[in-house]
């Protein structure tokens, strides 16, 4: 699933394009959006602003409207010239915007809708996500608070991933984090002081802003995600992987040096 530093390279990407711009076209190719009607509601207005939180975008239109769009495990954003050939088949493209010579699109995206400014605000599965691990000021009181108020015996691995306590961290940057701040995943919440787990989140930061300035397909070496059996890069130990949580998303870790 792409994560919150995926999330902001293509932000990034896509805000010399659309940012301050009215498309030259919309085309909302899937049958699913035909009678939404998003061309026509969207004509002439200016994209006001690309904004990210956590694995969610939003494409903020002039008039109190906005795009929402959330990957989940299979979507993806892409920015070509105009004419360029797409990573994607066509067939799986879902949004496409044509703006100063170039074309944004959004592939295979789950989660694709158009809402009022107003609704974002008070929509719930919004209001409840946790501080993005990638504004730029981390809201770290916050963070605490909301891992407080969680299940205290569920793993700190576990916890790292629901995006009620901490957006826009996914199953990579969990187990890269916990081994850089030498924390156990498995340890429970309530053993985990503020100290080890405002850790994780500082070893992961800088991390993803470095990943989010890398050109795409190009990923920030792992220490422990994906490499099971192979021995840890700072002690040797035969990396482990086991299932976590009610989603049993696989953790690796070091059993020796995380604690």
């Amino acid at each position: 699933m792409p994560e919150g530093d995926t999330i902001l390279r293509a932000a990034r990407r896509m805000r010399p394009v659309l940012e301050g711009a009215v498309p030259d076209e919309i085309v909302t190719p899937r049958p699913r959006h035909a009678r939404d009607r998003w061309p026509d509601r969207l004509a002439g207005r200016c994209v006001e602003a690309v904004e990210t939180h956590g694995k969610h975008l939003f494409l903020r239109f002039e008039g109190g409207l906005v795009l929402h769009s959330h990957l989940r495990m299979t979507g993806a954003w892409g920015v070509y010239p105009h004419g360029a050939r797409w990573r994607r088949a066509p067939r799986r493209a879902w949004l496409v915007l044509r703006a100063r010579g170039h074309e944004v699109v959004e592939f295979d995206g789950p989660v694709l809708e158009l809402m009022t400014a107003g609704r974002r605000r008070f929509d719930q599965r919004l209001a409840a996500l946790g501080p993005d691990v990638l504004a730029p000021r981390f809201d770290r009181e916050r963070f605490l608070s909301r891992l407080r108020a969680s299940d205290p015996t569920r793993g700190v691995g576990d916890a790292l991933l629901d995006q009620r306590i901490v957006a826009g961290i996914g199953n990579v940057w969990k187990a890269e984090g916990c081994w850089q701040a030498r924390l156990d995943p498995w340890r429970a919440v309530a053993d985990t002081s503020d100290a080890q787990a405002l850790a994780v989140v500082d070893e992961v930061r800088p991390r993803m802003l470095q990943a989010a300035d890398a050109p795409p397909g190009r990923h920030a070496t792992r220490a422990v995600h994906d490499r099971a059996g192979r021995p840890c890069p700072r002690c040797a130990t035969p990396i482990r992987a086991r299932g976590q949580g009610d989603e049993n998303r696989t953790t690796f870790w070091c059993p020796s040096c995380q604690r």
